[in-house]
């Protein structure tokens, strides 16, 4: 909150958007890379909090991303967890890039 002092009122808000915007950007990539670490270790898909996991990283994943038709596909043993790794990891990466962009282009 240093950083807003001295700002007027519509920068403060603006200063705040860009804020929000980051931190759902950085959500959204969080889940994609925990999501992953979930199909890499093998969680039990009967767990809630593991459901819910990836439930949200197949929503965030845009469908780019997609771990069944995404960017790349792998065949053969440990298919699924390479196409998770890869996939959603870069759909990790690029959720924090744009945010970061977006952030920058928001913010006073």
């Amino acid at each position: 909150m240093a950083r807003m002092k001295g700002l007027t009122g519509g920068a403060r808000a603006r200063a705040q958007v860009a804020t929000v915007l980051w931190t759902l950007f950085a959500l959204a990539a969080i889940f994609l890379a925990v999501g992953a670490l979930c199909i890499a270790l093998d969680a039990n898909r009967d767990n809630g909090l593991v459901t819910f996991v990836l439930d949200v990283a197949d929503a965030v994943d845009l469908g780019i991303f997609s771990r069944d038709n995404g960017i790349k596909q792998f065949d053969g043993g440990n298919a699924e967890t390479k196409n998770a790794l890869f996939n959603w990891g870069l759909g990790a990466v690029a959720w924090l890039v744009v945010g970061r962009v977006v952030e920058r282009v928001v913010r006073p």
